[in-house]
This record gives C-alpha cells, sequence and structure tokens, in this order.
C-alpha cells in the first residue's frame, strides 16, 4: 500500500476534520482520553495549513495519516533534558492515522518518512509529546529509538517529552 504525502490545502480541511472526530471516538472507545473538543480544532488545522505545516498522507484518494512538524514547541518543553540540545531539530505534532487505516503500519512508516523528510532539509533532531496514557503510541515510538527526556503535565494529563536523532 503506497503513501503519497503532500503538504495540505485548504480544500483537505473538511476531510481532516472527519479523520481526527473519528480518531477521537476510537481513542475514547480505548479509554484514551488525550484529545476532545477543545484541542485540536479546526482553527489549528487551518492555522497549521496557513502556515504550510499540516502535512498529509494519501491512500488510494483518501487522507489516511495526518502530522505538523514546525520548530514551535510549547513552553513545558523546557522540562526536558534534550539529548541533542546543541543541535536544530523539528518538532512533531498531531500525528493521527485515520481509524480506517490503524494497525497497518501507517503510523511507522510515516515517521520514517518524516525523519527522510528532515534528513533532507539537513534536520537530524526530532522531538514531541506523546500522551502518557496512550500506550500504542508510546509502544511506536519507543520500537522507532525516540527516548523519553522528561514530562509535561497539561490539561488532559501527563505527557512524555521524547526525543530522537537519526
Amino acid at each position: 500500500m503506497e503513501i503519497q504525502y503532500r503538504i495540505a490545502a485548504p480544500e483537505d480541511l473538511k476531510e481532516i476534520c472527519e479523520l481526527f472526530d473519528s480518531a477521537v471516538s476510537t481513542m475514547i472507545q480505548d479509554n484514551i482520553f488525550q484529545w476532545d473538543e477543545m484541542y485540536p480544532t479546526e482553527k489549528d488545522f487551518r492555522k497549521d495549513i496557513d502556515r504550510g505545516q499540516l502535512y498529509v498522507g494519501m491512500i488510494e484518494g483518501r487522507i489516511a495519516v495526518v502530522y505538523v512538524i514546525n520548530q514551535k514547541s510549547a513552553e513545558e518543553y523546557i522540562n526536558g533534558a534534550w539529548k541533542h540540545a546543541g543541535e536544530p531539530y523539528f518538532v512533531l505534532h498531531r500525528m493521527c492515522v485515520h481509524p480506517v487505516f490503524q494497525n497497518q503500519g501507517i503510523a511507522r512508516r510515516t515517521l520514517l518518512h518524516i525523519e527522510e523528510q528532515l534528513a533532507g532539509w539537513g534536520i537530524h533532531v526530532i522531538r514531541l509529546d506523546a500522551f502518557s496514557k496512550n500506550p500504542y503510541a508510546l509502544k511506536l515510538y519507543e520500537n522507532l529509538g525516540y527516548a523519553k527526556v522528561g514530562y509535561a503535565d497539561w490539561r488532559m494529563g501527563r505527557f512524555y517529552l521524547m526525543e530522537k536523532y537519526f
């Protein structure tokens, strides 16, 4: 199954919102209360699209995965004991696979794609935060070599700060 990645366009907004709505419903069924109606929102996605930072992965004409990469980190990232503090880095935000495409290796392939994308820009460090009560995401990141370097406590609970050098 081939994934075609591209920068999201304004006309993708409705499908992106539907993807997140489906994913949040699935997460709630799995007792993962990471996202809700307050975050992420259509307004967040619109800003990401306007800034050229939101990417989609297409499979057979449908958006299968969404992610945002930029150099913005939350204030709470100060809590991280970053191992590559002197290196330029990007931060991964809001990566989400549509439930229809979950358990097919899409997230793993997307993370590897992001690493290739960043390496092409001369960047070899990626940071992210992962919800401490999302065992699927934590396993994925740890299996791909992301290391926990701290944590941040936000409205929905504790998130681990993670980093990878590639």
